[in-house]
């Protein structure tokens, strides 16, 4: 038998039921390269498909039969052990594949596509006549490219919607096809000139712009044609022509597309209270010591804590490792780095989805190379790849955006522990609010806790008055803006001071009604009503996209009695227009900040006194800092309440708690208005006086009695099918293995099981969702017992029309 170097390879789509590392032979040339945490290129099942794989390990064993590893795609390796061990994690806690966990750690840019090709054969090779008309267009076409062409550019030529055409011409000889790998976002590079080198130029005749060009390459030793063309002021023809005599040589040098961060050195020197100069050192000794630890940093709204994670950063620093500060909404980001920046100038990095792929796959280098050593994101933050880790921040850690609602759905603070864990590092978790798991955890000693319970400064808490919208009605405010609102609304515009009003819904009506018939305008992909949209007079699925122009047509009934019903931030806007034409409004929701840099502009904006009145959605609700703003508003606070989940109490209570915290922030003290039909609410009451205390203890009590986190897990284990029966069936059948199972090799594991019943929203995108709600301990053993099931529902052929997935402390059960 021959003995050779096998690498273990994690394949690209391979599904979950099949997933494992598969072994491939690594030819001779590539021995040097093919190391643990490189990409590959790989021939994968029967048809020998090209797939992308990672090596997760090589060692020395038999070829035979094995296929071999097509081409190394990496100079050197993408993961190292510990992200590659942190992979595993993933897909042990997560259900997902291997790949799926390494994808959703590198940067988009970085990754590579397989793209079917084809091209047009000789003619000697088929009989061109018995071609039909579109047969020999489509020839045509390819034979004058003299080369093969990407699929997706064939299909947009010739308007098909499959490749069908292309491969029947495949089977009859016509084309040839191939897989050919190209990466999505090439490196940036500047063209570069230097003096070759012992050039001698005596007896050479040059103009005198050439000798002017040269003067300056020799001077500067390395500079880029750009910068020659600019300060000598001749073409890039002057400069070519010298190449052309050999006197100077052309290279490329890459750049990176990110903004230029530049240190403030005229700063001052942060001064923090004694109540977080003790915060800060306590955090400092935990940092300090040889074992991994977890706090809460706990303080009121506007209590300092970014001070404190500045002081902080600065007292670890110069140890070199590796420091992660995520933030829950990329519109926190531009403060966020605007404020580390004036401090830490370009050792800053930011990972976000707003960023360009050129950009993303830059800053991704950067912290490869060492030249960043502080990371600032949203919750692709975690993977950061330093070689070190010594420090991770999460920024209003109670906030769901850090959890994952697609595969791997992973929580950004359970990475945070495990890369922790791994570094001996420190994770600190920051908030007003906590989550209820969090505070728990500290209370009972599995945390530490640090509390800041002042404001900093001469800044105290806003004043908050509770809005009854009932007596509003009942004397004749029909308005949506009760009249408390709308008299400090302007008082603020007279006096120059800014507001912020925060409804929780997009667009400009959440519903249209039929007055005749009684039914809503629902999307004919999901069973969702459809949001009017003023902008542009289309009726919008907020689930899938679909959008129609707005008709006053009912579409079930056909009479023309539609009604608008319910409020989102675009009507929200227009109202208060109307009530205040002097005041600048600006809206800030994911409608209008879908461009790259809007979110930096608008907060850099309303900053800087450009607008009157901020109207949003939760996007405007925290982390925010505005010394100017001297109210908030809280348009409804009902509708957020009464969600169909358990966590909705708490939420609710976080995102008044965090708003409210948006006013009087500066030297003037602020006031908050929460706009209600329930005014005796204990969440409204709890939140109007900041009493996190109170409804952590009224919570946790409910938590214990239901068996919810943290006294529990609670994994959703979800079913997708375009057959609505489809997926209840094999719901029904999935629950019968998983408790077969149980009984059979788990006896003594506590579990608590509900349905199989519809998701909250039963149907998105054509295809119906079921749940079953599985109330567990999240270990090992279970982990194994759900993960054998999966695997062997996924692979029964009576199903093959279902998707199972599971979900871990789902953000919706």
């Amino acid at each position: 038998m021959m003995n050779s170097r096998i690498a273990e390879i994690a394949v690209e789509k391979a599904a979950y039921s099949f997933d494992k590392a598969f072994d491939y032979v690594i030819p001779d040339s590539m021995l040097d390269k093919a190391v643990a945490g490189t990409r590959v290129l790989v021939p994968f099942g029967r048809g020998n498909r090209k797939r992308q794989g990672i090596i997760t390990a090589v060692h020395q064993g038999e070829s035979k039969s094995l296929k071999s590893v097509i081409s190394i795609l990496d100079d050197e390796p993408v993961l190292n052990d510990e992200m590659l061990k942190t992979a595993a994690f993933m897909k042990s806690h997560y259900f997902c594949t291997f790949y799926e966990a390494v994808k959703t750690m590198l940067p988009a840019g970085i990754n590579y596509k397989v793209t079917t090709m084809y091209g047009a054969k000789d003619e000697s090779e088929f009989s061109f006549d018995e071609l039909t008309d579109e047969e020999k267009r489509v020839y045509n076409y390819l034979f004058s490219k003299r080369k093969a062409v990407k699929s997706e550019v064939l299909l947009d030529a010739f308007g098909y919607s499959t490749t069908e055409p292309f491969e029947l011409l495949v089977q009859k000889g016509v084309l040839y096809k191939s897989d050919e790998i190209f990466r999505k976002v090439n490196d940036a590079v500047m063209k570069m000139a230097s003096v070759t080198p012992e050039v001698d130029i005596s007896g050479v005749k040059l103009t005198e712009k050439q000798k002017n060009v040269f003067e300056l390459i020799e001077m500067a030793g390395a500079i880029s044609v750009k910068e020659v063309c600019y300060f000598t002021g001749v073409t890039a023809a002057v400069v070519d022509a010298l190449c052309k005599k050999g006197l100077i040589y052309f290279f490329d040098e890459e750049v990176f597309r990110i903004e230029n961060r530049q240190k403030d050195s005229s700063l001052k020197e942060i001064v923090l209270s004694e109540e977080q100069q003790s915060a800060c050192d306590s955090l400092y000794n935990e940092y300090d010591s040889p074992f991994p630890s977890v706090s809460l940093l706990y303080g009121v709204t506007g209590s300092g804590k970014t001070s404190v994670f500045i002081k902080l950063i600065e007292k670890v620093i110069d140890d070199g490792k590796g420091i992660i500060v995520m933030v829950p909404e990329i519109s926190l980001t531009p403060q966020f780095v605007s404020q580390f920046a004036k401090r830490f100038g370009d050792k800053i990095a930011v990972f976000h989805s707003a960023l360009s792929l050129g950009e993303r796959l830059d800053e991704y280098k950067r912290v490869k190379q060492g030249l960043a050593q502080i990371v600032i994101g949203t919750r692709s933050a975690v993977f950061a790849p330093f070689d070190k880790v010594g420090l991770i921040i999460m920024d209003e850690e109670q906030e769901y955006s850090y959890k994952s609602e697609s595969s791997p759905r992973y929580h950004a603070r359970e990475i945070a522990k495990f890369r922790c864990s791994y570094n001996n590092a420190l994770l600190v978790l920051s908030s007003a609010t906590p989550s209820i798991e969090t505070y728990y955890y500290a209370q009972t000693g599995r945390y530490s806790l640090n509390t800041l319970s002042a404001r900093y400064g001469k800044a105290v808490l806003p004043e908050v008055v509770v809005a009854d919208m009932g007596e509003e009605l009942k004397n004749g405010n029909t308005s949506g803006f009760s009249d408390v609102l709308l008299q400090n609304i302007a008082y603020n515009i007279e006096h120059k001071k800014q507001s912020i009003l925060l409804l929780n819904r997009r667009g400009y009506n959440t519903f249209v009604t039929c007055r005749a018939c009684g039914e809503a305008v629902t999307c004919p992909n999901c069973s969702i009503s459809l949001t009017y949209h003023s902008a542009n007079n289309r009726l919008m699925c907020h689930y899938c996209g679909y959008s129609v122009p707005y008709t006053d047509e009912c579409p079930v009934c056909h009479s023309h009695r539609l009604t608008f019903g319910g409020t989102g931030t675009q009507r929200a806007e227009k109202d208060i227009s109307d009530i205040f034409p002097e005041a600048r409004i600006l809206r800030m929701d994911t409608d209008a900040t879908s461009s790259k840099s809007s979110y930096e502009k608008m907060i850099s904006a309303f900053a800087d006194g450009e607008y009157d009145i901020l109207v949003g959605t939760q996007m405007v609700a925290k982390g925010l800092n505005f010394p100017n703003v001297t109210l908030v508003g809280v348009l409804n606070a009902d509708h957020m309440l009464y969600a169909d989940d358990y966590r909705s109490y708490e939420r609710s209570f976080s995102l008044l708690t965090q708003v409210v915290g948006r006013s009087g922030r500066g030297n003037d003290k602020g006031m908050a208005v929460i706009q209600t039909f329930t005014p005796e609410n204990l969440i409204i009451s709890m939140a109007s006086r900041q009493d996190y205390n109170t409804f952590y203890s009224n919570e946790i009590k409910v938590r214990k009695a239901m068996l919810y986190p943290p006294f529990a897990d609670i994994c959703l284990v979800g079913f997708v099918s375009q057959n609505r029966e489809a997926a209840f069936k094999g719901a029904v059948k999935f629950l019968e293995l998983f408790t077969e199972e149980a009984k059979k090799n788990y006896p003594n594991m506590p579990l608590r099981i509900l349905g199989p019943t519809p998701a909250l929203v039963v149907k998105i995108s054509n295809k119906y969702r079921f749940k079953i709600i599985i109330k567990c301990k999240n270990n090992s053993e279970f982990r194994a017992l759900l993960s054998k099931i999966l695997c062997e529902f996924g692979k029964s052929k009576e199903f093959s029309g279902v998707t199972a997935y599971a979900d871990m402390n789902a953000l919706v059960c």
